[in-house]
């Protein structure tokens, strides 16, 4: 069945999902948009829909926010009586029950940030770049009740750039993940969907503000690449003197340095160089507790501390090299 000829319910909340919702749109019959409820936002926790939500509004289209899905006949029935002949999913953020996959006659389509099984998870673009991953990807897979577990219908690589952060990936696996679902469209009575390889799944879990930390016992690559997943949230952190503060750049340090981890080896104009488990990173701007962001240097320099203090070690790494 050619795409245009479809009827689409389409699944996402973030983001993210706003130009995949507008590639199937200039392809199909939208008849439904579904996305989480609204959520308090801000220090006045003003109630605000997800991004998918307020786009949706703009653009007329009917929209749906269940709280929840499972047992929800009242929604089942709204996918029902949309007629849509095949849902889309993408990072919608709720694992999908069993009896509402069966109500398309397609059933659901995924658009999933990685080369499935790699990656399984609501976090696979960050998981990614923490694990100096050099390619990712995206995978349109026939949803089952599995987390990630459905049998892949299309596949397709995509080389991650060396200074990418989590930012930049998601912007080119936008383009790749629009691309793709309308072709999974396209072909939907062609397709022949492939069992994923359990036995090689990894996992990419929703990130905690823990994940920021910054481990000063690891590699100076594996902290950068640490602080390329996390530059979106929680962003990486470290700890000077019981002080929290953020590092919203840095970098790998240039030269064969060498110290205790977290121990500050210089203080130039441009940046600050502290030690690593393997090499050094520079902080170029940091923003203390209750500050705004500034020039590392000059943090480092208010703080009176001299060249071979050492910043506090994480609690989730080992206290010894």
């Amino acid at each position: 069945m050619s795409a245009d000829r479809l009827k689409v319910a389409f699944f996402g909340s973030p983001e993210f999902a706003v130009p995949v919702l507008g590639a199937v749109l200039a392809h199909a019959e939208v008849v439904l948009v579904v996305t989480q409820p609204d959520k308090p936002v801000g220090r006045g926790l003003k109630l605000t829909p997800p991004p998918l939500a307020a786009h949706a509004a703009r653009l007329g289209l009917t929209l749906a926010q269940p709280v929840k899905l499972r047992g929800n006949e009242d929604f089942a029935a709204q996918l029902r009586q949309s007629g849509a002949d095949v849902a889309v999913t993408c990072a919608y953020g709720k694992i999908l029950p069993a009896s509402l996959l069966q109500v398309p006659r397609y059933g659901f389509l995924n658009t999933h940030t990685s080369l499935l099984p790699l990656l399984r998870g609501a976090a696979p673009i960050q998981w990614a770049l923490i694990g100096g991953m050099n390619v990712s990807g995206t995978t349109i897979m026939q949803t089952d009740p599995g987390m990630d577990t459905g049998p892949v219908l299309l596949q397709e690589e995509l080389p991650i750039h060396p200074d990418w952060t989590a930012l930049d990936l998601a912007a080119a696996l936008q383009i790749q993940a629009s691309r793709l679902i309308v072709d999974a469209l396209n072909n939907l009575d062609t397709l022949t969907p492939q069992p994923q390889d359990s036995a090689a799944a990894t996992h990419a879990p929703m990130l905690s503000k823990q994940d920021g930390e910054v481990r000063w016992h690891d590699s100076a690559q594996a902290i950068y690449d640490r602080y390329r997943g996390v530059y979106a949230w929680p962003q990486s952190t470290a700890s000077f003197g019981g002080r929290r503060v953020k590092l919203n750049t840095l970098r790998p340090a240039s030269g064969e340095l060498s110290g205790q981890a977290g121990e500050v080896l210089a203080a130039g104009p441009l940046g600050v160089t502290v030690a690593c488990g393997q090499g050094a990173v520079e902080l170029i701007t940091v923003q203390p507790e209750s500050k705004k962001p500034m020039p590392a240097p000059d943090w480092w320099h208010g703080t009176g501390a001299g060249v071979g203090a050492r910043f506090d070690l994480s609690p989730h790494q080992p206290a010894t090299r």
